[in-house]
């Protein structure tokens, strides 16, 4: 099959820019499952929010390229799944399940700080003095949004959103050490395949038979599945694959402020002077973040026949071009200044 190429160069800001859509997705996660979703069912709705997507992505990624895992790829794909989806979305959502409010989403304000002890322990990446300071002060203002004053704070909650962040900070780290897949939006599906692979069985034996949904439920599932999962995790890993290793963890904190916004303007949830300022602390801190590292290029490779964001089919860190009537075997390349 013959795809038509057309080339887009894309500078940091547009590159920022895009990988920020991911966690502002995510955000919408918190009104999702607690107003469309069965209640008391992390894992299953874990496991549906995993395999639609992946299914999908494997099926596009087909599209560009025959690729798909072989020997030791195995093992880096079986490891960031695990860390990104199986582990995360379960106990993301059972904190979503336990705790009031947008508290679960202030657990991810320690995002940043985690990224860099992590990146200093797999990788030897000593974070500066600044990162550590803007990760804190990034923490207290997504703390001040989310956390409302006689909030009741349920220790199995906290537990689980802490873990759900270890969780994820870790695959931030492990995504950037292991070496791009030749069809990044492949690997993308079978992450997320080899999470569902997981969670499915184990939410038939804790949870028991899949519990009945109606239409709001599934058009939820539907949602949180292709949008909220398979799209983001599709610009998420190509953007911290470009992106030093500090930028990340900031733009997570997109997440917890969209789901705040999201409360405020669609639940009526009244937000006070404090949460105000929280939100000016944070984007401050995001936009600090993203204002210090240097300038990024990329020239990405988007086929026409298909509506997805031309960054999923690319490889990272080295340059190639094809001609357009032989892109049925493999994709345009980008590079990145700071790799």
């Amino acid at each position: 099959m013959n795809i038509k190429i057309l080339h887009v160069k894309m500078n940091r800001r547009q590159v920022l820019a895009l990988t920020l859509v991911a966690p502002c997705l995510w955000g919408t996660t918190y009104v999702t499952v607690t107003e469309l979703l069965p209640a008391g069912r992390p894992l299953f709705v874990a496991a549906m929010r995993v395999l639609p997507a992946g299914v999908l992505l494997v099926l596009l990624g087909r599209l560009s390229s025959a690729w798909r895992p072989r020997g030791a790829e195995w093992r880096a794909i079986s490891v960031l799944g695990l860390c990104n989806c199986a582990l995360f979305f379960p106990l993301l959502i059972g904190a979503v399940y336990r705790l009031p409010g947008g508290v679960a989403a202030a657990a991810g304000g320690v995002q940043p700080v985690l990224v860099a002890c992590f990146s200093w322990l797999a990788v030897r990446r000593k974070p500066s003095r600044a990162e550590l300071v803007l990760g804190v002060i990034a923490a207290v203002g997504v703390a001040l949004v989310v956390v409302r004053p006689g909030a009741h704070l349920d220790p199995v909650g906290i537990a689980f959103a802490l873990g759900a962040n270890v969780s994820f900070a870790a695959g931030v780290v492990l995504t950037k050490r292991f070496a791009a897949p030749p069809n990044r939006l492949a690997a993308t599906g079978w992450q997320l395949l080899v999470a569902g692979a997981l969670l499915l069985p184990l939410a038939l034996v804790v949870e028991g038979a899949p519990p009945a949904m109606g239409a709001r439920s599934v058009a939820g599932l539907g949602y949180l599945s292709i949008v909220a999962t398979g799209a983001a995790f599709m610009i998420w890993f190509n953007g911290i694959r470009a992106l030093p290793a500090s930028m990340p963890p900031l733009l997570g904190l997109a997440s917890p402020i969209t789901g705040a916004a999201i409360g405020w303007l669609l639940l009526g949830q009244h937000l006070s002077a404090v949460q105000l300022l929280g939100f000016a602390i944070t984007i401050g801190a995001i936009a600090r973040g993203c204002l210090t590292p240097p300038q990024l290029k990329s020239c990405v490779s988007v086929p026409d026949e298909i509506s997805v964001p031309s960054s999923y089919f690319m490889r990272g860190g080295q340059s190639s071009t094809l001609p357009a009537t032989s892109m049925n075997r493999a994709t345009s390349v980008p590079t990145f200044a700071n790799e």
